[in-house]
């Protein structure tokens, strides 16, 4: 555990430690999020990594073409 203090104005330092663990670099887009009495901070990842990350789900092109035309077919009645 580490302790820091709220700034002047209410923002949030977390030490160096800390966003060096959670990869907050300048410009980190985050999400905040309260639990109970909790803060919780969570990085949104940048479209490069999503990119990175396996697929959870893995279809054909032929699969994806045919999904497409269902739900097209669904669209127009």
């Amino acid at each position: 555990m580490i302790k820091s203090q709220v700034g002047s104005k209410g923002e949030l330092f977390p030490p160096k430690k800390i966003r060096e663990k959670l990869g907050l670099h300048p410009h980190t887009k985050v999400i905040y999020k309260v639990e109970g009495n909790r803060l919780i901070v969570e990085p949104i990842p940048n479209l490069d990594e999503v990119l990175k990350e396996k697929p959870s789900v893995e279809i054909t092109l032929e699969e994806f073409h045919e999904f497409r035309k269902e739900l097209s077919q669904r669209a127009e009645s």
